[in-house]
């Protein structure tokens, strides 16, 4: 086998797909960046309520994440009690057009994906 073909795919730490998609290709991240594309400005409340299936604490640790990967802006204001906003930043709103056409191809191929699982199981 190719050297260079074995070291393309080895290095997960230095490998741009595998790492950022490790990131925002959870169960939950695509989902809240979707959310926050369509409502634009949201409180954490609002996203659990539009993500009812989600936990309270699996939705703090997927917004800490996005955040650190720079896709999402939290914005504490300085009230009592304290409110806090969250927004796709510049980097995450390039990424909508991306998720999107993978919500299309995912919903054009879901049925016959469904038909596949199912004979595969026989």
């Amino acid at each position: 086998m190719d050297e260079i073909l074995l070291k393309k795919y080895a290095d997960v730490e230095n490998c741009p797909v595998r790492n950022v998609l490790d990131r925002f290709g959870d169960k939950w991240s695509t989902l809240v960046l979707l959310v926050l594309d369509d409502v634009a400005v949201i409180r954490f409340n609002e996203i659990h309520k539009m993500i009812d299936s989600i936990s309270q604490k699996m939705l703090a640790v997927t917004l800490k994440s996005l955040e650190a990967d720079g896709l999402i802006i939290r914005k504490q204001y300085p009230e009592i009690p304290p409110r806090v906003e969250y927004t796709l930043s510049e980097r995450g709103a390039s990424l909508i057009p991306h998720i999107k056409s993978l919500v299309q191809w995912a919903n054009a191929n879901f049925e016959d994906i469904t038909k596949s699982r199912a004979a595969y199981k026989k």
